[in-house]
């Protein structure tokens, strides 16, 4: 990770879960950090997710969605963490014009602008397993067929593909991560915008009673966010990554309710009850779904190193101590 230091990197959604603790392990290693985030309310952005690094980085309050500010940040940049998105799979299905400007049209905007300013920067794109819709088979591989369930799973496929195109036509070095469930610090907690397990970490330390969708049999992988952030280096460090896809996942496979009561089990009190799916929401639920993810291994030699239980205990203690500057209790 020695290619990191004293290097130019700019982090798209910056101040947001992932790209802040991206943030965090760039510093470390020694890089010039420069975070972009429109800091729009429902889209996950938080000053304090940069306490600690805020006088070590640089703050840009800016939209991806703004051609002229995407130019002047890329301009000079070694490395584009492009991490901004909007990611609720409801918000993209009851506003998906908003959904497409940002997860399509924008990355296009952004390619285009590191072609024509840049075109020596390195791309790592966030991207998800939601694309592959409901799996034809466990666990699900990158050439499973690609069948999104929502507006969000289409347009996030239209964005990682831009950044495959402009690597195989113009040679704008890029690549895409299919992440999988992310947790931990920083995760959007007030709702559930950005995953399920915020808002069970905030009725948790609040005494309430979560719920969970269907008979709670459902199997999900997970990836704390330390080893998500791993994989954004190692893809960013390697040439071997570039024009790939791979993804992540754990091989920890668990069904939500065993999920929910290893977290009750934590200590922290609370309780969950199962319910019927909402016809809204049973309408893009996957079913089951873990990833495969040997060809990350087999190529940057990644592997998830945080064990769910371990993952889940930093997590709670993390927003216990913290819950002042993630939700406002009276709301």
């Amino acid at each position: 990770m020695n290619l990191y230091a004293n290097a130019k990197v700019l982090i798209t959604g910056g101040l947001g879960f992932i790209g802040s603790n991206l943030a965090r392990a760039l510093v470390a290693h020694g890089a010039e950090v420069t975070l972009a985030d429109s800091l729009i309310p429902q889209y996950g952005g938080n000053p304090f997710n940069i306490e600690g690094i805020r006088d070590k980085v640089t703050v840009n309050v800016c939209d991806v969605r703004d051609p002229f500010a995407m130019s002047y940040l890329l301009k000079d940049k070694d490395f584009l963490f492009n991490l901004a998105g909007q990611t609720s799979h409801m918000d993209s299905m009851t506003d998906p014009q908003t959904d497409l400007e940002i997860n399509a049209a924008a990355q296009l905007s952004i390619l285009e602008a590191c072609r024509k300013v840049n075109p020596g920067i390195k791309i790592i794109f966030a991207s998800t397993r939601q694309l592959y819709g409901k799996p034809d088979y466990l666990p699900v591989d990158e050439k499973h067929p690609i069948r999104p369930v929502d507006v969000n799973g289409i347009n996030k496929l239209a964005g990682e593909w831009y950044h495959l195109l402009y690597n195989n036509v113009y040679g704008i070095r890029a690549c895409a991560l299919r992440l999988t469930n992310t947790y931990g610090p920083s995760m959007r907690v007030k709702d559930a915008r950005q995953t399920f397990l915020g808002i069970w970490v905030r009725l948790l330390l609040e005494g309430k009673p979560f719920k969970i969708f269907g008979d709670g049999l459902q199997l999900r992988d997970f990836n704390y966010v330390d080893d998500c952030v791993e994989a954004l280096l190692l893809a960013g460090a390697s040439d071997v990554a570039n024009g790939k896809i791979y993804n992540l996942g754990s091989k920890e496979v668990v069904g939500l309710k065993v999920l929910a009561e290893m977290m009750v089990d934590l200590g922290y009190g609370g309780a969950f009850e199962l319910i019927p799916f909402p016809p809204e929401r049973k309408a893009i639920d996957i079913g089951d779904y873990y990833s495969d993810f040997s060809l990350i291994t087999k190529e940057l030699g990644w592997q998830p190193k945080i064990g769910l239980r371990e993952g889940l205990q930093r997590t709670m203690a993390y927003y216990q101590a913290n819950r002042s500057h993630y939700w406002d209790e009276a709301a």
